[in-house]
């Protein structure tokens, strides 16, 4: 997953241009950056890894508890809603954690599981991926025709136990029925409070394409969550919050140096990105290729997309270490002369916040939101048939949200170079 370094010098000695990630200083310091590489100083055993994946099976099995217990479809709840983000959140760290520490589990059980724990957590994102689309479209559409803000809104995350009977989908019909429920009233001199004709239908359009994705996405998990395939998943977890396959040379092996190779990789990620380009705000790259009869997303947001993937990887593989370290501290506490192998199995406190982290994939969710929300405009406008006022309508729509992209990309900038430069 690692990509080819852009800057010919070799990121461990620490020269280079000095437009790029910076330098190393300080201790623990990454090569080029300020990222942490642990909060710990001496090694860190296989136990702590061990310990993080059964907590985090713990938390799935909870999770998958009260889903039960809150209902899906008509019957389902906010419960529910909460319970389907616990299941994503806890499939997505035991599937980064076999993946950054493979090297110390078993490779066959580990092989097997991280696919399937991937296609769960990503069945189960796209219902809510839908509602917060369609929810970000429109307030954009109210945004560029200098209306108010969509009223009577749901928050973004009611999609995953609503369904279009359940209470996220009565939360958000709302918004779409105001924003059509004005084409009728602006065919003349629309005033700055009311949308235009060509606007409205823009939003029912987008209304109609993304609620029936979200109608099918929601049946999707409800079918998924039923079936064989997710049962064995459950089960797999089950056993794992009991006992982790770990190989027979984890006994003596250091966490340190694999989490070391997943902040390698996201630092090489970084680097190959245009980060010289994307530290002007309005340099309009995001609109390349907007006029492109390729209705396939955008080749130049993937390297973006895999930053991201490699930052969530980086920040898991560091709770991993701050288990360690915080076991350490109990177990010295407790009896200094104990040995510091033994973890608990509850979910142990969240890592310090570490605020270029917190900012930089603050950034990057905010540039796949709008690289999503542009390619469903872009979609919408393909539609045959639909007036020249609505296909304008998208395409200021289209052309706002590839804007939004660029926004997004100098926010990461700004928030990479900056923890570079308080590290000099």
């Amino acid at each position: 997953m690692a990509q080819q370094h852009l800057d010919p010098t070799d990121p461990r000695t620490g020269s280079g241009p000095g437009s790029g990630p910076g330098s190393e200083s300080g201790p623990r310091t990454g090569p080029r950056t300020g990222l942490t590489t642990g909060p710990t100083a001496g090694p860190v055993s296989a136990e702590a890894l061990a310990g993080y994946l059964r907590a985090q099976a713990t938390e799935f099995l909870r999770a998958l508890r009260l889903h039960r217990e809150a209902g899906a479809g008509a019957a389902a709840s906010g419960g529910s809603v909460e319970a389907a983000l616990a299941l994503r959140r806890s499939a997505r760290r035991i599937s980064g954690s076999l993946h950054t520490f493979q090297a110390v589990l078993d490779p066959d059980w580990s092989e097997a599981m991280r696919p399937e724990l991937a296609w769960l957590s990503g069945t189960l994102a796209l219902e809510h991926a839908c509602s917060a689309r369609l929810e970000r479209l429109l307030q954009a559409l109210h945004r560029l025709s200098g209306t108010a803000a969509l009223p009577a809104q749901g928050p973004a995350g009611a999609g995953p136990a609503g369904g279009p009977g359940g209470p996220g989908g009565s939360a958000r019909s709302s918004a779409p029925a105001a924003v059509a429920a004005t084409a009728g009233t602006t065919t003349a001199a629309p005033g700055r409070g009311s949308l235009t004709v060509g606007a409205a239908k823009a939003g029912a359009l987008l209304d109609r394409q993304l609620t029936l994705a979200r109608t099918r996405a929601h049946s999707t998990a409800l079918q998924a969550l039923g079936s064989s395939r997710f049962h064995a998943v459950a089960d797999k977890v089950a056993v794992l919050a009991s006992e982790v396959p770990l190989t027979p040379a984890a006994d003596t092996a250091d966490l340190r140096p694999l989490a070391e190779a997943a902040r390698e990789r996201l630092v090489d990620a970084v680097a190959a990105l245009p980060l010289i380009t994307a530290g002007s705000p309005y340099n309009a790259e995001a609109l390349a290729h907007g006029l492109s009869p390729d209705p396939a997303p955008h080749p130049q947001d993937a390297p973006w997309h895999q930053v991201r993937l490699l930052l969530r990887l980086h920040r898991y593989a560091l709770e991993v270490l701050y288990r360690a370290a915080e076991a350490a501290g109990t177990a010295a506490a407790a009896e200094p002369t104990a040995p510091t192998t033994a973890f608990p199995t509850t979910t142990p406190a969240a890592p310090p916040p570490d605020l270029r982290l917190l900012a930089a994939g603050e950034a990057l969710d905010r540039h796949r939101d709008a690289s999503e929300a542009s390619a469903a405009a872009a979609h919408a406008a393909r539609t045959p048939r639909i007036a020249p006022a609505t296909a304008y309508a998208l395409g200021v729509l289209h052309a706002d949200q590839r804007h939004e992209v660029e926004a997004a990309r100098y926010a990461f900038q700004r928030s990479w170079q900056k923890d570079v430069l308080g590290s000099l």
